[in-house]
């Protein structure tokens, strides 16, 4: 008798702990207890009393879960609920929601998860990479940056993307080229959202002193799964323009293009991969129309490659064009480049 009070003295606060933990049953029979974070792109992170780090497993990988956690929960028709999850097979997830009862789900329907109890800094996500390249027979030196925030609430998103480059080289001009861009999402229901952004740009090789953008819109995702996501979005924007002042090489007089400001209709797409082990793929592309001038349209392109390395470091590489039909009087029509870069990410 006082072994099995000893035994249930040390073993019933673990049981009352562990009360309040999520359970996972993999597909091979293991289990993991810990406390799940977060569900994005098809990898579940979930924080152990026995490990340092987060473990990061496949939600493919999850047979039966048992969660106390409150989560947001997205799925791939666009629904979204407040609750917990918990399920006796494999094949039959059920979402408990105060507000909307029980509701089952196969695992593939389920695309997104978020603990609604973590703080506002755990609801940011982060990275940032850095590249440099040196020829020595021309002098050729070029340096790229990029960075990326982005945060998650009920209803909406914001992000804040930035890329740099600058580039040097003997008996030629500098290369420069900086843009910024900030996005607000607003979801509703049936994978629709409201979209608004604002960007800029500066490119001597288009001869942008500073391009400013404002554009406003709504969306649609027309796959939105574990593996890929895939839409579209259309709205109109309003653009700003000064350009950088040009030497006549023959005379040696600066001449500046006039400042332009139009109206636009736009129409872009984006495509996310990340069902492929290591490796994401990501690009997006967005088309102008000029409503001030039928004759002006515009693009702009990008898309990267991400490796993931351990520790959270990633290796990256990038493609970034801009086209524009009636550039200013000493810039071209288009302009792109290519970056490879080391990062880390949060």
């Amino acid at each position: 008798m006082k072994r099995l009070a000893l035994l249930l003295l040390f073993t019933l606060p673990l049981f009352s702990n562990a009360q309040d933990l999520d359970s996972l049953v993999m597909t091979n029979g293991d289990l993991i207890v810990g406390e799940i974070k977060s569900m994005d792109r098809g990898v579940v992170e979930i924080e152990t009393d026995y490990s340092d780090s987060n473990f990061k497993i496949e939600w493919s990988g999850i047979q039966k879960m048992f969660c106390h956690t409150n989560f947001l929960i997205s799925l791939s028709d666009g629904r979204r609920y407040n609750g917990h999850i918990t399920s006796t097979n494999p094949e039959t997830f059920h979402i408990i929601s105060d507000k909307d009862g029980t509701v089952d789900v196969t695992p593939n329907d389920i695309v997104y998860l978020k603990s609604v109890n973590q703080s506002f800094l755990s609801k940011l996500s982060a990275n940032i990479d850095l590249g440099y390249s040196y020829t020595k027979a021309n002098n050729l030196s070029q340096l790229n940056l990029g960075t990326f925030l982005g945060y998650t609430s009920n209803r909406w998103s914001a992000t804040l993307t930035g890329t740099s480059l600058k580039s040097t080289q003997d008996n030629a001009d500098n290369i420069e080229r900086n843009e910024g861009n900030l996005t607000g999402n607003y979801f509703l229901p049936h994978d629709f959202y409201f979209t608004a952004s604002a960007g800029y740009l500066t490119n001597t090789e288009q001869s942008i002193n500073l391009r400013l953008i404002f554009s406003g819109g709504f969306g649609k995702y027309i796959i939105h799964t574990n593996t890929a996501y895939w839409g579209f979005s259309t709205g109109a924007s309003y653009l700003n323009e000064t350009f950088s002042p040009v030497t006549d090489e023959t005379t040696g007089q600066s001449t500046t293009a006039e400042p332009r400001s139009s109206a636009e209709w736009y129409l872009g797409t984006e495509v996310n991969l990340f069902d492929t082990g290591d490796l994401s793929f990501f690009t997006g592309a967005k088309g102008y129309r000029s409503l001030s001038n039928e004759d002006r349209w515009r693009a702009d392109v990008n898309a990267n490659i991400k490796y993931d390395l351990p520790l959270d470091f990633y290796i990256k590489m990038g493609y970034n064009m801009n086209y524009d039909s009636k550039p200013a009087e000493a810039g071209k029509e288009v302009d792109f480049q290519y970056t490879f870069g080391f990062g880390w990410e949060l």
